[in-house]
Parts: structure tokens; C-alpha cells; sequence
């Protein structure tokens, strides 16, 4: 009798973790300290993924990283998970920090996307599109400036980011997450310490704008990288 009670406890453990790990898939992740004393909207994707978002002075965005698997036309947007060719391509593609396929890790960090994927015009949701460089600078602006705007971006404490997290308030709502990057070799940079997100806009033939935050400071830098590298994507309202 003993033994047939353990099975059943374990089996009844197995059921719930699955559960759980189903219940949250394709909804807003409640696992991020977004800033409570905020009013936060939400948008969904042409994947059926639901996000929340937030304005920030004349601008609205997505309050957590796009993981969309299609572009806005249905278009499968390709997955890649060997990496000995992500810095080889030229088209769109999309993969998961430490190459996951756990829901709840994508749900909290979202996808990474090269260039190719932001340049091809379908990847932002319906009604909203990736951010161009004078976006970012309204948004700086806004905030008082870059040596402050990445502390006011940033998701509070260090539930997710690297301590001591320097200067994060999350005062505007954006809660940036610290999903690091894929290198354009291959290989998975500052995850827990550093966020990066693209910017619209090619900086050079090889090169396009991005913006990233990092653990050790309040600041904001805006720079170029690969247009092969995958960073993440927040998506402004048309």
C-alpha cells in the first residue's frame, strides 16, 4: 500500500509540473518584476502571444521581448539551432538564449533575431513596427538622457540580472531583461548581465544599429554590430 502511494504522489508531481509549464504558455510571463505602480496595456502577436506594454512620454512599447515564430504574414521565420551557420546567413532566422526549447525561459527572455528578420519589414507585430535610430533618441530624451536611460529601463533588482544591477529603477515601465546576445560566431554573450535590442535602422553594409544596457551601469549606449548577431526586439506602436 505504501509503495502504490509513492507512485501516485509522483505522478500526481509529474502531472503538475507539466501543468504548469502548459498554463503559461502564449500569455504575459508573471515571473518579471514589471513596476506595479504603473499601468500597463497588452498587444498580442500574429502568433497569438500576449505582452504587455506601457507608454513612455509620447511613445508606446512592448514591456517584454518579442518570441513571435512568424512573420506578420503568416511566414514561418527560420529556427536555428546549429550554430556553426548563424553567422552565415543573410536571410531571417530566430533562436532561443542557450538554444532552449523551454516555454518558460522563452516566455521571460523572448527570442533572439538577426538584421535579416528586422530588415524584412513583417517581423513587428500588426500596428507596431521595430524602433528607428530617432526613436531610440526620443526615448533617451524622454528619460533624461543616456547616462540614466538604461537604469530607467531596467527590470529592478537581481531576480534576473547579474548584482548589483546599477541604477535600476524601472521607473518607465520597460523592464528590460538581461537575455545577453548571439554572438555572430555563435556563441551566447552576457546572458544575466547585458540586453540588446536592434534598432531599425543599417548602420553600414555589414553593420546595424542596436542599443544595450548592462548590469554594472545606469546608463544607455547606443551602438553597431553584425547584422548576423541575434538580439532581442521591442517593438514601438505605429
Amino acid at each position: 500500500m505504501k509503495r502504490l502511494i509513492v507512485i501516485t504522489a509522483i505522478a500526481l508531481v509529474a502531472f503538475a509540473s507539466c501543468e504548469t509549464e502548459d498554463s503559461i504558455d502564449g500569455k504575459s510571463n508573471p515571473s518579471i518584476e514589471f513596476n506595479e505602480k504603473l499601468t500597463y496595456g497588452t498587444m498580442t502577436d500574429q502568433n497569438g502571444n500576449t505582452y504587455k506594454t506601457i507608454q513612455i512620454g509620447t511613445q508606446t512599447w512592448m514591456a517584454e521581448n518579442l518570441r513571435t515564430t512568424n512573420y506578420n504574414d503568416g511566414t514561418p521565420i527560420l529556427s536555428v539551432s546549429d550554430l556553426s551557420t548563424w553567422g552565415t546567413l543573410t536571410t531571417g532566422a530566430a533562436s532561443t538564449v542557450n538554444k532552449t526549447t523551454k516555454s518558460d525561459s522563452i516566455l521571460l527572455y523572448g527570442r533572439y533575431y538577426n538584421w535579416y528578420a528586422v530588415n524584412s519589414q513583417k517581423l513587428a507585430p500588426a500596428g507596431w513596427h521595430i524602433p528607428t535610430y530617432n526613436e531610440i533618441t526620443t526615448l533617451i530624451s524622454f528619460l533624461g538622457g543616456e547616462a540614466v536611460a538604461g537604469g530607467k529601463l531596467k527590470e529592478a533588482g537581481t531576480k534576473h540580472w547579474k548584482a548589483d544591477n546599477l541604477g535600476a529603477t524601472n521607473e518607465s515601465g520597460y523592464t528590460a531583461l538581461p537575455a545577453g546576445y548571439l554572438s555572430a560566431s555563435g556563441y551566447f554573450e552576457s546572458v544575466g548581465s547585458g540586453a540588446y535590442f536592434w534598432c531599425k535602422d543599417a548602420y553600414g553594409v555589414y553593420t546595424a544599429w542596436d542599443i544595450y544596457l548592462f548590469y554594472n551601469s545606469a546608463a544607455l549606449v547606443r551602438n553597431f554590430n553584425y547584422k548576423t548577431s541575434g538580439f532581442s526586439v521591442r517593438c514601438v506602436k505605429d
